[in-house]
């Protein structure tokens, strides 16, 4: 009998024990979810502002396109730490793109609420497909992208084309499964430069545009974010931001 009674004693305190460990997980991760949203911090910048991306990139001559101030203010307070948005004219053919690049190393994982199939959606586009495709460099590289399609319910039927892809501390990947984990979600208070995901986003109403744009533009894009080592090869341009 006492030794029936020890062996209970122990399973409830065992059980005990445990309970307490995961009273004290839940409640470790709340406070941490309270304290990082009450924590404000401050933009870290890229050595060289996306800013700096030359305006003309072969025929490919770009201009700004102004973002809404709520959106502007909802990006900089929730994961944007740099970003650019342009059109880009073919001077040639007088085709265009718009070059969404975002910069998110504060806190990598927010960039998710701006995934294409959340964000055009929730702006009144409906999906009509993604496909996993990939587009040639300049300098020769394979690119991985994702090419999505979208449209506008009626009365209007517009139609638009995103090809997309991040890179994620120097790799890029189309994955958004690779920067869903515990250490992306977390705050970059150290302030490492080699901890980040940046989106690209190239759309237009033709895929030839966005492909056209994408491969003329990769290798200059991957420049301006620091690679495995923390190197940013984007040294001849300007910090102007």
């Amino acid at each position: 009998m006492y030794c029936e009674n020890q062996v209970s004693l122990s399973r409830k305190a065992t059980s005990l024990a445990w309970l307490l460990a995961f009273i004290l997980l839940i409640l470790s991760g709340v406070m941490y979810r309270v304290a990082a949203s009450r924590l404000k911090l401050a933009p870290s910048p890229l050595p060289i502002s996306l800013s700096a991306f030359p305006s003309k990139v072969g025929n490919w001559v770009g201009s700004e396109i102004s973002i809404a101030t709520t959106t502007k203010e909802y990006m900089q307070n929730h994961f944007a730490d740099d970003f650019l948005s342009r059109r880009y004219v073919n001077s040639a053919t007088k085709a265009w793109a718009d070059v969404y690049i975002v910069y998110c190393t504060s806190r990598p994982g927010g960039i998710l609420g701006h995934r294409p199939r959340v964000c055009y959606p929730g702006n009144g586009w409906i999906h009509d497909s993604t496909e996993l495709a990939q587009v040639m460099s300049r300098s020769g590289r394979k690119i991985p992208c994702l090419i999505h399609r979208f449209h506008k319910p009626s009365p209007r039927h517009d139609q638009i084309v995103v090809l997309n892809f991040y890179i994620l501390s120097g790799q890029i990947t189309v994955d958004e499964n690779d920067f869903l984990g515990p250490l992306n979600r977390k705050l970059n208070i150290g302030g490492d430069q080699t901890r980040y995901v940046s989106q690209i986003q190239i759309s237009s109403v033709l895929e030839n545009s966005v492909r056209k744009v994408a491969g003329t533009m990769t290798d200059l894009i991957l420049n301006f974010f620091p690679d495995e080592n923390g190197e940013v090869k984007a040294s001849e341009y300007t910090y102007s931001r």
